[in-house]
């Protein structure tokens, strides 16, 4: 299982509290826990990546293990201690303004 958290915003979208975890198929990647996500939660479908071309979302970061993930490639292998439960994988609302 891979624990997620979410900014509070998509928490509120998803209807969830806390951490969540999502099972992915394959290897532990971005685009796997995010595909997971979508199907696990269908209110998340186009709010962390773009429904057509799958791009992530302007002012949506990944982070995990203290690393910004965010343009890493999709299917580029999580971090052992995410893909084995032992570290969150982090999504995070960017902010924006001046």
């Amino acid at each position: 299982m891979i624990r997620v958290v979410l900014p509070a915003h998509l928490k509120t979208l998803a209807r969830v509290d806390g951490e969540v975890e999502v099972e992915v198929e394959g290897p532990a990647t971005t685009a796997a826990v995010l595909s997971a996500l979508e199907t696990r939660y269908p209110t998340l479908r186009g709010a962390l990546r773009d429904h057509a071309t799958h791009q992530r979302r302007a002012l949506v970061r990944f982070f995990a293990c203290g690393r910004d993930l965010s343009h890493e490639p999709p299917d580029a292998p999580l971090p052992e201690a995410v893909a084995d439960g032992t570290e969150p994988f982090l999504v995070v609302g960017a902010m924006a303004g001046g």
